[in-house]
């Protein structure tokens, strides 16, 4: 079964993509290693150029929470290599791609901050200087933001005010993070631990630390990592998307058992000229899985399981021409 590690944010939040657009297995893409330099530090990634030509464009990828890396692998979950395979599906499409180790992750653990020091924002800051580097670069003509899970949320308040083309959110929520977590805990927790989750989160939400932690909660509201969580509660996506001027694609799959289908439906409310991909049988490492315990665990660990089918081609349709839902008709003139 999938731990309480697995399914609560901050601390999970796979970014998970594989397969390759249909017809592009020829294809050799280059990869290049690419270094930001930050104040507290240097973050490392890798720049994928697809197989000859110019790239039409530069997505770059924002992992979900917890220990996920550059590639998509978190270790309390298993490696798939989500990520990395997302940049090669996105090569073949004649798309470069950015993905990046975070602050205290892999190759960027130089930049970490000391875990009580450490914010939502520092995160939203890095994804925006990134995004700064590669408009500065003069190698790619637009650059495009896309975030899983947390990182959703991350690249929608970076796009805010970064010069990016698009933003694709692929199985972002639309609750806040004190939602989520009342949400993903209800049906998990004991009584005595439900009312001590309730406390910990009504004191979380009014920006108050507590040490009054349960050891069975310790791994969610350590105290040292409560000051994210109050960085991370005021914002709400439904309400941060519709902030967006730049064309929206939503993704989601039916078979996610992190993130439901309704929270895409109100993620589009909030934005009604978004463009949205609802995938039958995609989970939220969106890859196609049934609503299997079991199957569902075993997708967060193997790499060689591919993206759903549909996904590459639904992100390529979107970057080659953004969609938007249509005006609705007029209503009839009374008689």
């Amino acid at each position: 079964m999938i731990s309480m590690n697995q399914l609560a944010a901050p601390f999970v939040a796979l970014s998970v993509l594989a397969g390759l657009v249909p017809g592009t297995a020829a294809a050799v893409p280059q990869e290049e290693a690419i270094a930001l330099r930050t104040p507290s530090g240097t973050l490392n990634g890798t720049l994928r150029l697809p197989a000859g030509g110019k790239p039409v464009g530069v997505v770059l990828i924002i992992a979900g929470s917890g220990p996920t890396d550059r590639d998509g692998n978190n270790a309390l979950a298993g490696r798939n290599d989500s990520l990395k395979l997302l940049a090669e599906a996105l090569a073949g499409a004649g798309y470069a791609s950015v993905r990046y180790d975070k602050r205290g992750i892999g190759q960027s653990s130089g930049a970490g901050v000391d875990e009580a020091a450490l914010r939502l924002e520092m995160y939203v800051d890095d994804a925006a200087a990134w995004v700064s580097k590669l408009n500065g670069s003069g190698r790619f003509p637009a650059v495009v933001i896309a975030g899983h899970s947390e990182g959703s949320l991350i690249g929608m308040l970076a796009a805010q005010r970064a010069n990016v083309a698009s933003f694709i959110s692929l199985a972002g929520s639309a609750d806040g993070l004190g939602t989520l977590l009342r949400k993903q805990l209800a049906s998990q927790l004991p009584p005595a631990l439900a009312a001590d989750n309730e406390r910990i989160l009504q004191a979380i939400e009014r920006g108050v630390t507590t040490d009054a932690v349960p050891a069975p909660l310790q791994a969610l509201y350590r105290p040292s990592v409560q000051p994210y969580l109050i960085s991370s509660v005021r914002y709400v996506p439904a309400r941060e998307i519709g902030k967006l001027k730049v064309p929206v694609l939503l993704v989601q799959g039916t078979t996610d058992l992190q993130v439901g289908v309704e929270q895409v439906r109100a993620l589009q409310a909030a934005k009604p000229d978004a463009c949205l991909a609802l995938l039958p049988g995609m989970n939220h490492v969106l890859k196609e899985v049934p609503a299997d315990l079991a199957a569902q665990q075993r997708s967060y660990g193997d790499p060689a399981l591919p993206l759903h089918q549909a996904l590459p081609a639904a992100i390529e349709r979107f970057l080659r021409k953004p969609c938007a839902v249509p005006a609705a008709p007029a209503p009839a003139e009374a008689s």
